[in-house]
């Protein structure tokens, strides 16, 4: 089941935008957000039959919010994509690939105008090392931009990182870059194998335990996974409603019975934490 309108967005989940039937059953998964992806998973000679019949598709509004991840911003593709979308009521947030400068984004952000006026919400995947030693700058380079996230299997080419941990650097400093840009934590990469449930388990409690939130799928069965493994546990929903009702109670910093001091940055994600819980009453 999704998320609820205005809770976090826990599940993301790729579709190729050259197969509509298997977009349409993306839509039917219970996934918070589609992912609609014209680069990696589209053939060059199938690009137009992709772009076309995702505009199509986005011509009116779907049953759950859909991104689309367009081809690299120096593709051949990339103009086409941007002037066949942007306008449409359907679409609710373009995947900039490959962004490794905030120009990269602001020239995205002067084409991609909704019919209404304004810019359409703006995703930057970073899948460099340039790319992530800007990820402020890019996370701040227009107000558009609602969110950064990293790819990981470019990076991992890129770094030569051969194991996984190698990339723990790179994904902590897409926490910190969010969080300084006040922008929403990072969904985590997607996870390659979609029948390692457990690895995926494991992977998703390392990607939270580093401050992400969410995380992209390929393939539905790893939507529950990755619910759960981001869902607050009952131990977590009641601490969070203990630190709320003493702030209720007393302004400023201050300390429970049992000895745990909160302030302001604990009581907001005790606020996360309850909009989490709820999700799904």
């Amino acid at each position: 089941m999704s998320a609820n309108p205005g809770f976090p967005p826990l599940t993301w989940l790729y579709a190729p935008g050259d197969r509509p039937e298997v977009v349409g059953k993306a839509l039917d998964s219970g996934a918070d957000v589609v992912l609609v992806d014209l680069e990696d998973a589209v053939a060059p000679d199938r690009k137009g039959y992709a772009r076309a019949a995702t505009a199509e598709r986005l011509t009116e509004i779907p049953p759950v919010p859909v991104h689309v991840r367009v081809n690299a911003l120096d593709s051949p593709w990339a103009q086409d994509d941007l002037e066949a979308l942007a306008a449409l009521p359907g679409l609710s947030g373009l995947r900039l690939p490959k962004v490794t400068s905030a120009s990269d984004v602001v020239r995205v952000a002067k084409r991609a105008t909704p019919a209404g006026g304004g810019t359409v919400a703006l995703y930057a995947l970073l899948e460099t090392a340039l790319g992530v030693e800007r990820a402020f700058d890019i996370a701040t380079a227009h107000p558009a931009v609602r969110g950064i996230a990293l790819g990981e299997s470019d990076l991992r080419a890129d770094l030569g990182v051969r194991e996984d941990r190698g990339l723990d650097w790179s994904r902590a400093r897409m926490v910190v870059a969010a969080r300084a840009a006040a922008l929403p934590p990072p969904s985590q990469s997607v996870y390659p194998d979609t029948r390692d449930l457990e690895g995926l388990a494991a992977s998703c409690a390392h990607g939270r335990a580093l401050g992400f939130l969410g995380r992209a799928a390929i393939h539905p069965r790893q939507l529950p996974v990755i619910e759960s493994a981001y869902a607050p546990t009952g131990d977590e929903i009641f601490r969070a409603e203990e630190i709320i009702k003493a702030a209720a109670r007393e302004q400023g910093a201050q300390a429970l019975p049992d000895g745990r001091f909160i302030d302001t940055a604990v009581v907001r994600e005790a606020y996360l934490t309850l909009s989490l819980a709820r999700r799904r009453r």
